[in-house]
């Protein structure tokens, strides 16, 4: 099948080439309900703009990035469906780009890219969102920029952000596995790297805290955002003298590594061990018995991520604020009050 052109827009559209322009550059001068007409057409067709032609009309470019380094395929693909639903919107492109944010040299890197490939601006994901340094350096580059991060409350200051306060979701799970009576409760980190993996570790220390239940370090296990660092830890954690009744993984794929050590254990879930989870990625809906987790809107705060960095490139900053989001409680059958002791 042959692409759409812009043609085939105004003809569904019943509108000129020029108004088709004029909407897809995002330029004033034409009316609302004609440029929503316009905007349907465009999603119908699927139309996408030749973004190479345009940049080279108009000297600015039409095309933004959405750079991270995370193992979780399911986060990367929302996160890509989110930033690319907005482009689709606006008439952008978008690359997609893996990184190491590990490398001495990413700052450069990411410059380069961001030179070689004339992108407008580009989405930062965690955890390179999360190093100032590294931030600094690319906006003083002239690098535009709008970070993802994990916060409890806005980052007032600095570059442009959407904030996901994982903290108090993490709080409210730990929270959860107390009142079915658990007080034994496992923690598995997620990579260290990550802010979220900080932050959902103090909710879980401070909802131990505020119930009276005393932290113990034995049942902290440190990892990466895996299922295999999931196996592993729950591994560790059952062989204990007092293995605990409850794991708490920081997210749906080290708590599906949980229930697989538990079943190769012989282990009942949730009856002989509680399991919990976050993100609500399709692990947690698989999974049997289904996990409880945190729902996290990844693709919605992509997607307000990219509209953040639009208003940037066209110097309307406060048109879209930087906006927190708040994963909430699922709660699924992984988790039940522990058996009663003989």
């Amino acid at each position: 099948m042959r692409k759409p052109t812009i043609k085939d827009v105004a003809a569904q559209a019943e509108v000129s080439l020029k108004t088709v322009s004029r909407v897809v550059n995002d330029e004033t001068g034409v009316h609302a309900r004609t440029r929503e007409r316009v905007q349907q057409a465009i999603a119908r067709l699927g139309y996408l703009p030749d973004q190479s032609a345009r940049s080279l009309r108009t000297a600015q470019s039409y095309a933004i990035g959405l750079l991270y380094d995370n193992p979780n395929p399911y986060y990367v693909i929302a996160m890509q469906n989110g930033v690319l639903s907005v482009c689709r919107e606006s008439g952008y492109g978008l690359q997609i780009h893996p990184c190491d944010s590990s490398s001495p040299n990413l700052a450069n890197e990411i410059v380069e890219l961001v030179q070689h490939a004339r992108l407008a601006g580009i989405v930062l994901a965690p955890p390179m969102s999360e190093r100032q340094p590294l931030v600094d350096a690319l906006v003083a580059q002239g690098v535009r920029l709008v970070r993802i991060v994990s916060a409890a409350t806005d980052p007032q200051g600095g570059s442009a952000c959407v904030y996901v306060d994982d903290r108090d979701a993490a709080y409210e799970i730990t929270q959860h596995l107390i009142q079915l009576g658990h007080a034994r409760i496992g923690f598995l980190w997620g990579g260290k790297s990550h802010g979220s993996s900080w932050e959902r570790h103090k909710g879980y220390e401070e909802a131990l805290r505020d119930y009276g239940i005393t932290i113990d370090p034995e049942l902290v296990v440190e990892g990466d955002y895996s299922f295999d660092d999931g196996f592993r830890g729950a591994r560790r954690l059952l062989a204990l003298a007092q293995p605990p009744t409850a794991i708490f993984g920081s997210n749906d794929e080290i708590a599906a590594g949980v229930l697989a050590a538990a079943r190769s254990g012989g282990l009942n879930v949730p009856y002989d061990l509680s399991i919990a989870g976050f993100e609500d990625s399709p692990f947690s809906k698989q999974s049997w018995p289904p996990l409880t987790t945190a729902k996290q809107a990844t693709e919605d705060i992509a997607r307000h991520a990219a509209r953040r960095l639009l208003d940037e490139i066209r110097e309307q900053p406060g048109h879209t604020r930087n906006e927190g989001f708040s994963p909430e409680l699922v709660v699924r059958g992984s988790t039940a009050p522990p058996r009663p002791k003989a």
